[in-house]
């Protein structure tokens, strides 16, 4: 079995930068406002430092000549689906992670994995104008790795004699699975080192981190991962783009909030955006969930699963605000919020009055009216009535 890793490299900045000849030579950080975080950054802004998620008046003074751009999320998906479409030419089994990456099982097609890899990536460059990068090697764990080493714009093969050899040097957190604190939770206990995991016994492992992770981490620290690539929606040429696990927006506002009325409406405003990139994605999604942040940067997040798979926004909104107001803050002053919708899957595979909502308000007709509004009139061509008399976050 051979699996490619194909990750676009430096995906949002290189996106927005590709059309301007004037940003290809200097610094570029592609993020919200001031107050806002880094959401890409190229690889000259890199080179000071500066990292996806970062707190935007930290890139700034890190890297005080970076060129700040503003996110368009309408082009970065009108190029992942031209990217995910180019893999689907090569194989049908395609596992997209995200809107910039996605592992490619290669049973069954013909040919060198390498020579497909630079073909792959020939064309992406050709149709978009951006570069990726690939990780070949025989699981899905170990080909994410080699990517990252790839990066930029090259390929890494890991064959699979050479497996131990290429993963026991790197840091135990560098498996693919293996998240910030099962890697504190490893360091404790001594273990370091991809090798060190490997070379200790799984009976000590599922001690430390239970049955079912102990023994994956120590498949994995030997190269071994069964979870193949069947793909969380089992990607379909015929449907177009493939659609992303979950789909999610915030906003970090200008000025720390208290005020009850500017969160609903700016609930109410990204509740409309996810639901609006779901519909033209063809997706529905059963949980909601937001994102809290206070002015002390402490950040909790609330979920809720509904009964039925919906993109109607008043349905997401209306599950929004409910966890909001569940929460029961008073007066506490808000720095950011955030709404997203999980548990996706093609909404050609729910039934169809699954997704019409309440159908005597007409609420998806409503939306899908206002989508055609915006795609021949643009994007404040249709707005709720709630929005018009304030623009929340925009401070």
């Amino acid at each position: 079995m051979t699996i490619l890793h194909v990750d676009m490299d430096a995906f949002y900045a290189s996106v927005m930068t590709r059309d301007d000849p004037g940003l290809q030579q200097v610094p570029v950080v592609v993020g919200g406002g001031h107050r806002g975080v880094v959401l890409s950054a190229n690889y000259l802004a890199r080179e000071f430092g500066v990292r996806s998620a970062m707190p935007m008046t930290r890139a700034r003074r890190m890297c005080p000549e970076a060129v700040i751009v503003h996110p368009d999320y309408d082009l970065f998906e009108s190029v992942s689906q031209s990217v995910m479409q180019v893999f689907a030419r090569v194989t049908a089994n395609v596992s997209p992670l995200s809107m910039d990456e996605a592992f490619l099982d290669l049973r069954g097609v013909h040919g060198d994995p390498v020579d497909i890899a630079e073909q792959l990536r020939a064309r992406v460059y050709d149709e978009q104008r951006i570069t990726c990068s690939v990780g070949i090697a025989a699981s899905a764990s170990v080909a994410k790795l080699a990517s990252r080493r790839a990066k930029p714009d090259g390929v890494v093969v890991v064959p699979p004699d050479e497996v131990t050899r290429f993963l026991h040097p790197l840091d135990c957190g560098e498996l693919y699975g293996v998240g910030e604190k099962t890697q504190e939770h490893l360091h404790r206990l001594g273990l370091v080192t991809v090798g060190d995991v490997a070379h200790t016994p799984v009976a000590v492992l599922v001690r430390a981190l239970g049955p079912a992770q102990g023994a994956h981490v120590h498949a994995l620290a030997w190269g071994k991962d069964q979870r193949g690539v069947s793909g969380y929606f089992g990607y379909q040429q015929a449907h177009g783009a493939a659609p992303e696990r979950s789909m999610g927006a915030d906003e970090t506002f200008g000025r720390d909030t208290d005020d009850p009325e500017v969160i609903a409406r700016e609930l109410l405003r990204l509740s409309a955006k996810v639901a609006g990139r779901m519909r033209r994605a063809s997706v529905a999604g059963r949980t909601v969930s937001i994102r809290v942040r206070f002015a002390d940067f402490t950040t909790i997040t609330r979920a809720r699963t509904l009964p039925e798979a919906t993109d109607v926004t008043s349905e997401i909104y209306a599950a929004a605000l409910g966890l909001f107001a569940a929460l029961g803050l008073q007066r506490a002053r808000l720095r950011l919020v955030g709404v997203r919708v999980e548990g996706l899957v093609p909404r050609a595979t729910v039934h169809r009055q699954l997704l019409l909502g309440q159908r005597e308000h007409g609420w998806a007709e409503a939306d899908r009216a206002v989508d055609r509004a915006v795609r021949r009139f643009g994007g404040s061509a249709v707005q709720p009535a709630t929005l018009l008399n304030g623009h929340a976050g925009r401070g």
